[in-house]
């Protein structure tokens, strides 16, 4: 199985094939993570209802959560206007990032 060809074909990806997903708390609003996803990875996403992302350092998809157990249940999955982002509402079960923390937003603001 492959993306709905109408959902890969408002996606802009980088040169790299790859879009940027933000992974947001459902019900919080609070702000987990971001990672990047192809084609195949947001088809898994929107077919397994698990969070599923590209990793570019181990060049291979990865399910959040299916080593950590920190997984991420998908509520809902938009796009945003110019196509060129993916933004997953999710129920977050444990840490997001992979320090261990809640967040990976949470190093201190900028400035």
């Amino acid at each position: 199985m492959s993306l709905d060809p109408e959902i890969a074909a408002r996606l802009k990806r980088n040169a790299d094939g790859l879009v940027p997903a933000i992974a947001q708390q459902h019900d919080t609003g609070e702000v987990l993570m971001m990672a990047w996803m192809n084609d195949e990875a947001l088809h898994l996403t929107l077919t397994t209802g698990r969070a599923t992302y590209w990793s570019r350092s181990r060049d291979r998809l990865w399910v959040k959560g299916d080593t950590s157990g920190h997984v991420q249940h998908v509520k809902s999955v938009a796009l945003d206007c110019d196509g060129d982002t993916v933004l997953l509402k999710v129920d977050q079960v444990g840490a997001a990032c992979h320090t261990g923390d809640r967040t990976c937003f949470d190093a201190g603001l900028l400035g």
